[in-house]
Parts: structure tokens; C-alpha cells; sequence
């Protein structure tokens, strides 16, 4: 495995070789050109930089939920680690809009089910939540 030092950040995870990358921080019109661009590239990171360092919980939460609907499968797992990053860095998420795509990702997302019980372990730690408790 691969791994990059870097003061203990949480790094992303690609595919199923683990690939550790840095995380960066992006502006919010950084971000509306890379959901313009939609290359998946990108995008696979996007919703884990918006969880970790946006200020604004909702607007890390709205485009989180949206990249959790790409077609690419890695795109909506990494969108739901970034939900559990909102959940960890804000302690806040609307659980009417959050709870109905995570666990539809659970049942829907089979090569990524690992990444994306990890994140509803997570939401469920941060926010006190009972999300899809028969499976942990």
C-alpha cells in the first residue's frame, strides 16, 4: 500500500487498491467547475474535500447527495464517506434527505460495501443515528 504523510488527514480511498492521496481543499467556484467538468477523476474526491473542510454543512451535504447519484459506483461511495465526514467535522446532517440515498447506496453499491458501512458506522457514531443497524 501506498501512503502519503500528511498530519494525520484522512486520505481517499479509490477502487479496490487502496490508494492513499491528500485530500485538498477546494473554493466553491473550484467546485462548480469540477461538477461542470464531471470527470470522474475528480469527482471520486470532490464530496471527500467538501465533508472534511467546507464550512457550510448544507452545501457539503447537498453536493455530497448529488454526486451520490453518478453513475460511477466509486463516485457514490466516496459521496457517502463525505456525508460522514459532514457528520464528523458539522455534527449535523437533514437525516430525512441523508438517510433514504445512504442506504440505498448500502443495498445498491455490493463493490463497495465495505467503504460505505465505514461511513454509516460513522454517521451513527457523530450524530447518534441507528442507520442500517442489522448489517454492523
Amino acid at each position: 500500500m501506498k501512503s502519503a504523510k500528511n498530519n494525520n488527514k484522512f486520505m481517499g480511498v479509490l477502487a479496490m487498491e487502496r490508494i492513499y492521496k491528500h485530500i485538498e481543499e477546494y473554493s466553491d467556484q473550484e467546485i462548480e467547475e469540477m461538477l461542470e467538468r464531471q470527470e470522474v477523476e475528480e469527482l471520486m474526491y470532490l464530496s471527500l474535500s467538501v465533508g472534511m473542510y467546507h464550512h457550510n454543512w448544507k452545501f457539503a451535504q447537498d453536493i455530497c447527495l448529488r454526486l451520490a447519484q453518478h453513475e460511477n459506483p466509486i463516485v457514490r461511495s466516496n459521496a457517502i464517506m463525505g456525508i460522514a465526514h459532514v457528520a464528523r467535522t458539522k455534527r449535523k446532517l437533514d437525516k430525512r434527505l441523508v438517510k433514504p440515498i445512504v442506504l440505498k447506496e448500502l443495498r445498491e453499491n455490493k463493490e463497495n460495501k465495505g467503504t460505505i458501512l465505514d461511513a454509516i458506522s460513522d454517521i451513527n457514531l457523530f450524530l447518534k443515528w441507528n442507520l442500517a443497524k442489522k448489517h454492523n
